[in-house]
Parts: C-alpha cells; sequence; structure tokens
C-alpha cells in the first residue's frame, strides 16, 4: 500500500451535490509554523502544487499557476483569512479549506477539498494526499524521499481501491502525463 499511516488517508463525502475529500493529520510543529507553510510563498514552494498570487483577505482575487507549467494558470478567491486557525480559497472551480487547531505542542491540520466531479475523487485525493506528505516533511525541516508525481504514484491504486470506482473515472489530466509520464513518472523523453 506505501501509505505510512492509515490515519493520514482521505474520507470522500457528499454534501449537498458535492463532493468532498477531507484530510486531517497530526503535525509535529506550532499551529504559527503550520500556518507559515500554508500561506507564505517560500514555505508553499515546498508542497503546494501552485504558485499562488493575491492578497491575504477575504475577497482577494487570487491567482494560481501549476508547476512544471502542466496547465494554463487560473484564478480563484481568497474565502476566509483567519490567522493560525482558518485558509479557505477557491482554486479554480474547488475549494480548499484548510483548519488548523493546537494540539498540545502540535498542530491538527484539516484540509478539505470540495468540488462537483465525482470521477476525479481518487486522482484529486492521491494527489492532496501527496501534498500533505510533502506538507509534513516541510514543516520538520526536511526533504521528502520523493517527488510529488511519484508520491501520487504510490498512493492511487489505494485511494482507487477506498473511493471506488465511480471515483476513479478521470485519471490524470493530458498535460500532467506529458510532463510527468502516464503513471506520475518521468519518461525518458522528458
Amino acid at each position: 500500500m506505501n501509505v505510512s499511516d492509515p490515519d493520514d488517508l482521505g474520507r470522500l463525502d457528499r454534501v449537498d451535490g458535492h463532493v468532498l475529500v477531507t484530510f486531517t493529520r497530526r503535525l509535529r510543529q506550532s499551529p504559527t509554523t503550520v500556518w507559515r507553510a500554508l500561506t507564505e510563498p517560500d514555505h508553499l514552494a515546498a508542497w503546494f502544487p501552485s504558485t499562488f498570487v493575491g492578497e491575504r483577505v477575504p475577497g482577494a482575487r487570487l491567482r494560481f499557476a501549476l508547476r512544471d507549467d502542466v496547465a494554463p494558470p487560473f484564478d480563484g478567491e481568497m474565502l476566509a483569512y483567519e490567522p493560525a486557525s482558518l485558509l479557505m480559497v477557491r482554486w479554480g472551480d474547488e475549494v480548499l479549506r484548510f483548519d488548523v487547531e493546537s494540539d498540545g505542542a502540535g498542530t491538527v491540520l484539516t484540509l478539505t477539498v470540495t468540488f462537483d466531479e465525482i470521477g476525479k475523487g481518487a486522482r484529486d485525493g492521491a494527489g492532496w494526499h501527496a501534498c500533505l506528505d510533502l506538507l509534513g516533511y516541510a514543516v520538520d525541516g526536511g526533504e521528502a524521499p520523493w517527488s510529488s508525481a511519484d508520491r501520487w504514484t504510490q498512493v492511487h491504486p489505494t485511494y482507487v481501491g477506498r473511493f471506488g470506482p465511480e471515483a476513479s473515472t478521470i485519471g490524470p489530466p493530458y498535460e500532467s502525463q506529458r510532463v510527468h509520464g502516464r503513471t506520475g513518472e518521468r519518461s525518458a523523453a522528458d
């Protein structure tokens, strides 16, 4: 399975016609450290799949550009910004909600991703799982032993099994396959 902790797996729910994939991660670092990783460009670069340009105030327009140019830049919006506790953005056609809670000396981070297309549940669940794994390494001051694409390849089969066939009909976008290969691995042509 190659998933370090089954508690780290996302959960898929349907609420009011939307699909929600929710992750809960316990991190050893303080909420302040985790908040910096969620909001500061230098820290975001270690784990978030895109650049994140715009003011950190509710209602601000945001601009995102995926790394490796796998898709054109896209717009979003800052929906909520409550330092060290809540960050919520519209990321293209998805909503990302990050809840940060103190847990003793550490932090409980909950990421809820909301979208409409059930078929991409396993694909996106594996993607956000990989991102959160990278975040864990980043807040601990380390570097992951694999790339985001490699981690996606490792955990995607788990999400296909966990979320089922209906949530597994949409695979990686063509642009991602062009850059990373069909399974997330770089091809000989790169």
